[in-house]
């Protein structure tokens, strides 16, 4: 029996490497709805080829989203039902479709997002690094400069941080990784996850760079790197140091303004500055 509804988007994710993840009902959806839109549609019919499902493929990626968004919702408010889909895992996630849906939502028109495959949580729950918090930071800037400072904006995280990265950048990465957060963090690389080389590799920045740099074959495929978060000793020392700056800044700016100085300064939270400045005030 048919479970799709009329005028609903379906978010439906796709493999993000073994074809054996799609799963029944994101198949049930594919074949039934009225047209899938696809991040790339020559590479998604292959996909769905695998699968005989031969419905209308359109394309809908980063570059037209907002053009095409309002054809798609016409469509949905005519009462077809449509599917969105993006090259490998859950659309939305460092991939296309939050424009699309944010006005489906604002259009008052129903959404379904169908659980999957998605390279984070799959990479993260064969890790083997705490996962309790967490933050998703995607893809780096691919220039160098800028890479490195938004690394370093990230010293101080306390989460474990989880990155994407591409082939052609992996060696700068690890190399701007160890510059930045030192060589003795420990790190965990996942590479080429649910395909036949599936590879993790764990231990400090250093030692997973090393192994990376001495096999070509480790610098091949999609990547997400996983880092631990600062360790609470260096946490609290670069909160104990932005709060002094933050003191003496006050001399001269009113306490926000002096909080959020001394958080770009350090590359900390603004807001625990300024709550930790009160309650300081307040003893």
């Amino acid at each position: 029996m048919s479970q799709i509804a009329s005028g609903t988007l379906y978010i439906v994710p796709t493999p993000i490497g073994n074809l054996g993840d799609l799963s029944p009902r994101a198949q049930q959806v594919l074949a039934e709805v009225a047209a899938i839109a696809a991040e790339d549609t020559r590479h998604s019919r292959k996909l769905l080829q695998q699968f005989a499902i031969n419905n209308e493929v359109f394309a809908l990626h980063e570059h037209n989203e907002r053009e095409r968004a309002q054809a798609v919702i016409t469509r949905l408010q005519a009462g077809d039902s449509l599917a969105l889909i993006s090259d490998a895992g859950t659309p939305l996630i460092s991939d296309p479709g939050y424009v699309l849906v944010q006005q489906c939502r604002e259009q008052g028109l129903r959404v379904v997002a169908l659980p999957g495959p998605c390279a984070i949580t799959t990479a993260l729950s064969g890790a083997g690094l705490p996962t309790d918090r967490f933050t998703f930071e995607g893809f780096l800037p691919a220039k160098p400069q800028q890479r490195r400072k938004a690394l370093a904006d990230l010293v101080a995280e306390p989460r474990t941080l989880v990155f994407y990265e591409s082939p052609h950048r992996i060696v700068a990465t690890l190399q701007d990784l160890e510059e930045v957060f030192g060589t003795e963090r420990k790190m965990v690389l996942a590479r080429e996850l649910t395909k036949q080389f599936e590879t993790y590799l764990s231990g400090s920045i250093a030692e997973v760079a090393a192994q990376v740099n001495a096999d070509a074959n480790q610098q091949r495929g999609e990547f997400v790197l996983m880092l631990s978060g600062a360790p609470a000793t260096e946490q609290q020392a670069d909160v104990q140091t932005g709060l002094r700056t933050l003191q003496l800044l006050r001399a001269h700016m009113p306490l926000k303004k002096a909080a959020a100085c001394a958080a770009e300064i350090h590359g900390l939270r603004k807001n625990q500055l300024y709550q930790l400045a009160l309650e300081h005030d307040n003893t």
